[in-house]
């Protein structure tokens, strides 16, 4: 009945949603102040008004050069990103997908050359048979867009594949979309409540692809 997987990349193959946030809070930090994690993980799966800088101005009362907080910011952000490896279990799941003849996607809000950056740097590029961006669609996460267009290119239905998802709006993305949806929460999307998906896991690595194949089979018959 599974025939593929489908799993969204920033925080779900590599915890960047951490190390992004990180970066945010050592720069809050700098200005005496914090950046509560309710409120950054709104922003999270999706592309969301939230501007974190206008936030810190806010916060403080005080005028401050967005230009030069956003580069420090992301310098500070992708010198952490590069020292992640990928996220345990996942690469023993790419494995057993193509042991079993899945077909392999994924569907991430963020843009191509991101995620083709970072796969090629951490090595699991070549497991993935088709990979959609915000470069593909109109409207990213909770739109069901990206998913629908993974499954379609990857030629199986919606309900034939499972959904690997870390946030809410991952996660709403692919219940509308019609996937299987397993919510695997990083440290910044934990304490959120996932009511949606179909099953939740600590880790990935938790759970054998074959043993969760099993209970998501079981639980569509």
């Amino acid at each position: 009945m599974i025939k593929a997987l489908v799993f969204d990349f920033d925080g779900t193959i590599l915890d960047t949603e951490t190390q992004h946030y990180n970066a945010f809070q050592e720069m809050y930090k700098e200005h005496g102040s914090e950046l509560p994690l309710e409120v950054w993980g709104e922003c999270i799966g999706t592309h969301s008004g939230f501007n974190p800088y206008e936030y810190l101005e806010k916060q403080i009362n005080k005028k401050l050069n967005h230009d030069e907080l956003r580069t420090k910011k992301t310098e500070r952000a992708l010198a952490l990103i590069k020292e992640q490896k990928p996220l345990p279990g996942i690469e023993n799941y790419l494995k057993a997908a193509k042991e079993l003849g899945l077909k392999i996607g994924i569907a991430s809000s963020s843009s191509r050359q991101w995620v083709m950056g970072h796969l090629e740097r951490i090595g699991l590029s070549h497991y993935f048979e088709v990979i959609k961006t915000a470069d593909d669609v109109e409207k990213v996460k909770p739109d069901p867009a990206l998913y629908l267009k993974t499954v379609d290119e990857l030629g199986v239905k919606p309900g034939e594949a499972i959904a690997f998802e870390d946030s809410v709006n991952g996660s709403l993305a692919a219940k509308k979309a019609g996937l299987y949806c397993v919510a695997i929460p990083n440290p910044v999307t934990r304490h959120m409540q996932f009511d949606e998906v179909d099953h939740q896991m600590e880790s990935i690595a938790e759970l054998e692809l074959a043993a969760l194949i099993q209970l998501v089979e079981q639980q569509k018959s």
